[in-house]
């Protein structure tokens, strides 16, 4: 009896000490994996805004769907202008005489590839849509629309996913107060997006340190 109960209390040391051992390492092994993934996801949203701010450049409005923002991508291109100032005599007719007339000229240069332009050799744009590291094949949501702000009609759009999609195979405890964080240094929220459907903005909501490890990427 003796060596049986000796044996089981070393059970529970060992099962205790491990508990304690995983209370110590659990949440840093969540921060590591965290960040890491959470900067793939940072990086891919910032593909989709600058091709989105692409898009609106050539169209005047957001593209409202991968499938639409790709295919510009692909085949759009950029118009590369020159803007220079000239002058023309045009006849006054309150003082009856030729006079000289102030105007801006706009030369059309060429064309640019977006594709060149964004992302060069690289033909990761045909997968932006993927969320990196999602088990399922998840994909970020993104919509476009457009606001009234001041009178003025404003193209907006907005991408964004889960942080329960990127980390869904981490602890539930850890995940659940990932998801309640409110700090200048981390993803505020449930989620992690990119640009608004109620501002007139394209700023994402992640704190600069995962602009600075997805440069080391």
């Amino acid at each position: 009896m003796k060596t049986i109960a000796q044996i089981l209390l070393w059970i529970v040391c060992i099962g205790l000490g491990y508990l304690i051992y995983k209370s110590v390492t659990g949440p840093i092994e969540f921060n590591r994996v965290k960040e890491q993934r959470f900067a793939k996801v940072v990086s891919s949203l910032k593909d989709i805004r600058n091709s989105q701010e692409a898009y609106k450049t050539v169209n005047g409005k957001y593209a409202k769907d991968f499938n639409d923002l790709i295919s510009f991508v692909d085949t759009g291109k950029y118009i590369i202008t020159q803007q220079r100032d000239s002058s023309f005599v045009r006849f006054d007719k309150n003082f009856q005489i030729d006079m000289p007339k102030d105007t801006v000229l706009i030369d059309t240069l060429g064309f640019v590839s977006v594709k060149d332009s964004l992302f060069k050799n690289d033909d990761r744009y045909k997968t932006m849509m993927n969320v990196p590291t999602a088990t399922g094949g998840e994909k970020f949501e993104m919509k476009s629309a457009i606001i009234e702000r001041s009178g003025y009609k404003a193209p907006v759009f907005e991408a964004k996913v889960e942080k329960n999609v990127i980390l869904g195979d981490q602890p539930k405890d850890l995940l659940a107060k990932e998801n309640a964080e409110i700090g200048v240094d981390e993803v505020n929220g449930s989620v992690i997006r990119v640009g608004s459907l109620e501002d007139v903005s394209t700023s994402g909501n992640w704190p600069p340190i995962y602009d600075k490890k997805g440069e080391q990427q």
